[in-house]
C-alpha cells in the first residue's frame, strides 16, 4: 500500500465509533491521542501495515462480571464489575480499580487505554489497564464496603496476577479497600504475591505512593516553568479536587513556594484568598478522609474563605491550573477563562480532566499544558516501584524513593520535549507525550509479530 492510500485520521475515527457505539470518554481519549500519532505515522509504513494504532484501540480483553453482595439490612445488592486489559506489550497490565457510580465500560476502556501510554512514558515495564465497578462506597458502612470487596476479588482474581496483571487504587478505592481485595485474593489462593499495589507498608506497600501522583504532577509543572526560566515561588495555583491527588498537589505547591487559592468537590469548590496552607491542607485530609465530610464545611473551619456550589474554580484568577477530580471537569470556556485571566501552565492531575475543545484551546493558546498521561504518571511510576520492591522482598527509604520519583517525572518531561518541540519556544506537550508512549509501544508490538 503506498503511503498517498492510507486511511485517513476521520475514516479512522469512524471506525473507532462505529465499532464502539455509546462510548464517547473512550472515542475521545483515542481521538486526542489519534491527531497526534497520524502525522507522526506518516511515512513509517511499518506502523500502518501492521495496524498499530487499530490494535492498541481495541483491548486485548474486556471482562465483565456481577458482584453480589449482602448489605446491613440483609438486602442482596447486584452491581457490574469489569477488567480492561487493554495492552500489555511492554509489561503485565497495571491500572487502577475505581468505585464510583459513574464508572461504565467506557470509562474504563478510555482510562485504560491512556494508562498503556503513560505507564510507557515512566520508563518502567508495566502495561495498560483498568478496572472498576459502578458501587457507590458513599454512605456505606466499613463492614458493606468489606463485602463487597470481597465480592469483587472473588471473580476478578482469576483474571489476574504479578506477572499478569497489577491492580492498584483509583477514585472510592483506598488502602483501605486495597486491604480487603488483598486479603480475599490471599484467602482463595493461599499466595502472599505483588498482586495489588498501594498495600499497606507492615504488608508490602511503599513509602510516598499516597502522595506520589499529586507530588509528582507538581514536578512536571516545575520541570514545565524551569523551560521558561520560571519557578513556584510566588504563583498562585487553583486546584480542583480534595481528594488524595488534589491535597497533595497543593502540599507540594506550598512546600516550593506557591500559593494555593482553591480546592473542591462535587458540590462545588471553596476559594481562601489567603491560601490554603499546610495546616489547612492537613485539616482538609481529615476531614476528607476520615470524616468523609463535604468541602463547603471548610468555611466554618476558615469563615475568611467562600464557597461557591455547583461550580468549578476555573474563574478564579492564577497562574498555575491543576485538574485533579474527575475526567471531563475541565471545558473548553473554562480553558478560555483560565487563559484570559492569565493563567500560564496547566498540569493535570486527573486522568482526562479536559475536554477535547479545552485541550484545542490550550495548545491554539501555547501556553504550558501537560496532559495527565505525561504529569499523572508519578502515581503508577511509585505504584511500578512497589512491584519491584515485591519482587526483591524489600523496600526502599523515602529519600530513595522521593528521588527515583523526581527522575522518573524528569525522565517523562524530557520524552515529551523530544517529540514535541515545535520550536519557537513552543513544546506541546499533548503530542510529545502521545507519540512518546505510542512509539515505545509500538515497537514492542512490531517485534512480537501480529498477536
Amino acid at each position: 500500500m503506498a503511503v498517498s492510500d492510507h486511511v485517513d485520521l476521520p475514516t479512522f475515527m469512524e471506525g473507532v465509533k462505529k465499532r464502539n457505539p455509546y462510548q464517547p470518554e473512550f472515542v475521545q481519549a483515542v481521538q486526542e491521542v489519534a491527531e497526534d500519532i497520524f502525522e507522526f505515522m506518516q511515512d513509517k509504513e511499518e506502523y500502518h501495515s501492521q495496524q498499530i494504532l487499530r490494535r492498541i484501540a481495541e483491548p486485548d480483553r474486556v471482562v465483565s462480571f456481577r458482584v453480589c453482595w449482602e448489605d446491613d439490612k440483609g438486602n442482596i445488592r447486584v452491581q457490574r464489575g469489569w477488567r480492561v486489559q487493554n495492552n500489555n506489550a511492554i509489561g503485565p497490565y497495571k491500572g487502577g480499580i475505581r468505585f464510583h457510580p459513574s464508572v461504565t465500560e467506557s470509562v474504563l476502556k478510555f482510562l485504560a487505554f491512556e494508562q498503556t501510554f503513560k505507564n510507557a512514558l515512566t520508563g518502567l515495564p508495566m502495561g495498560g489497564g483498568k478496572g472498576g465497578s459502578n458501587f457507590n462506597p458513599k454512605g456505606k458502612s466499613v463492614r458493606e464496603i468489606m463485602r463487597f470487596c470481597q465480592s469483587f476479588m472473588t471473580e476478578l482474581y482469576r483474571h489476574i496476577g504479578a506477572d499478569v496483571d497489577v491492580p492498584a487504587g483509583d477514585i472510592g478505592v483506598g488502602g483501605r479497600e486495597i486491604g480487603f481485595m488483598f486479603g480475599q485474593y490471599k484467602r482463595i489462593t493461599n499466595n502472599f504475591t505483588g498482586v495489588l499495589t498501594g498495600k499497606g507498608l507492615e504488608w508490602g506497600g511503599s513509602l510516598i505512593r499516597t502522595e506520589a501522583t499529586g507530588y509528582g504532577a507538581v514536578y512536571f509543572l516545575a520541570n514545565m516553568l524551569a523551560t521558561k526560566g520560571e519557578d513556584l515561588t510566588g504563583k498562585t495555583a487553583v486546584i480542583s479536587g480534595s481528594g488524595n491527588v488534589a491535597t497533595h498537589a497543593a502540599e507540594k505547591i506550598v512546600q516550593l513556594g506557591g500559593k494555593v487559592l482553591t480546592l473542591s468537590d462535587s458540590g462545588g469548590y471553596i476559594h481562601d484568598p489567603d491560601g490554603i496552607d499546610q495546616e489547612k491542607i492537613d485539616w482538609v485530609k481529615t476531614h476528607k478522609t476520615h470524616r468523609r465530610g463535604r468541602i463547603e464545611e471548610y468555611v466554618e473551619a476558615f469563615p475568611k474563605a467562600s464557597f461557591h456550589a455547583g461550580k468549578t474554580p476555573w474563574g478564579v484568577p492564577c497562574d498555575v491550573a491543576l485538574p485533579c477530580a474527575t475526567q471531563n471537569e475541565l471545558l473548553g470556556d473554562d480553558a478560555r477563562m483560565l487563559i484570559a485571566n492569565g493563567c500560564k501552565a496547566v498540569a493535570e492531575g486527573a486522568n482526562m480532566p479536559t475536554d477535547l475543545d479545552g485541550v484545542h484551546v490550550f495548545k491554539a493558546a501555547k501556553i504550558l499544558y501537560a496532559p495527565g498521561k505525561a504529569s499523572n504518571a508519578g502515581g503508577v511510576a511509585v505504584s511500578g516501584l512497589e512491584m519491584s520492591q515485591n519482587s526483591e522482598r524489600r523496600s526502599w527509604k523515602e529519600e530513595e524513593l522521593q528521588q527515583m520519583l523526581k527522575d522518573i517525572m524528569a525522565g517523562i518531561h524530557k520524552s515529551c520535549l523530544a517529540y514535541g518541540d515545535q520550536g519557537g519556544g513552543y513544546i506541546d506537550y499533548v503530542k510529545g507525550a502521545n507519540i512518546a508512549g505510542f512509539k515505545k509501544v509500538a515497537d514492542a508490538m512490531l517485534a512480537f509479530g501480529v498477536v
